[in-house]
């Protein structure tokens, strides 16, 4: 009861300054926890959903080639968890041109080829 007492609010503090409980949490709420609070977590989770990726795949691979930082530090582990005050300092490196690629694909409407278009396209000349 005793080692209870004294380790239960370093965990608590320590999960609110992840970011997985509030900091008015009870041990009922850590236990409630599950594996997609985690997963939420992870810097390819945030660089996904805050820096515009349209996949976890393509923001895992900024974060593994290099593009993606905290604060001043460069990051290469999709991972890496982020912590509440670390996540407003997520951004790309200053030399990353993935920014400028992500805009223009935004810009850019996206082909979406129909199977009739597919069909008409072919017009019965390949060999067999």
């Amino acid at each position: 009861q005793e080692v209870r007492e004294e380790k239960e609010p370093i965990l608590m503090k320590s999960l609110a300054r992840i970011g997985l409980v509030s900091s008015d949490a009870t041990l009922d709420d850590v236990l409630n926890l599950n594996v997609n609070d985690l997963l939420a977590r992870r810097l390819q989770t945030i660089v996904s959903k805050k820096l515009g990726f349209k996949t976890p795949y393509q923001a895992r691979q900024a974060v593994i080639h290099g593009h993606i930082m905290i604060g001043n530090r460069k990051i290469d582990i999709p991972s890496y968890t982020v912590t509440v005050g670390e996540e407003g300092d997520v951004h790309f490196t200053p030399e990353s041109k993935i920014p400028e690629m992500l805009e223009k694909t935004k810009s850019e409407p996206e082909a979406v080829e129909t199977p009739a278009e597919a069909t008409s396209k072919d017009d019965g000349s390949s060999t067999k």
